[in-house]
């Protein structure tokens, strides 16, 4: 999982996003799945029902809808992740538990 924390689409940055990976051999249902900002608590995007393959990767996006990487997209009209105090993303199992955490910088490479 990595953070791409600083967009370059206005202000609001839309481009930001989370990109996720499957490095397991199972398919994965993401559906109640969610993903978040621990350090502000929330935003949260939860997932709705789809697959992810092994070695599959996928984004969450602030606000913009990359059907090719999923189509997923937290519909946020404001910058999520903080550019200048780093935050960290978690990806949430449907059980409550953290099943992966990235804390930035470093970041995604656009």
């Amino acid at each position: 999982m990595c953070v791409f924390f600083d967009g370059i689409v206005s202000p609001r940055e839309p481009d930001e996003y989370v990109q996720i990976v499957n490095l397991g051999s199972e398919t994965v249902q993401m559906n109640a799945w969610t993903l978040t900002d621990l350090d502000d608590a929330g935003p949260t995007f939860v997932f709705p029902q789809s697959l992810l393959r092994p070695n599959a990767q996928i984004r969450v996006y602030t606000n913009e809808i990359h059907p090719a990487w999923g189509g997923f997209s937290f519909q946020r009209r404001s910058p999520i992740w903080n550019n200048s105090n780093p935050d960290s993303a978690a990806l949430i199992d449907p059980e409550g538990r953290i099943a992966s955490k990235m804390t930035y910088p470093p970041g995604c490479k656009p």
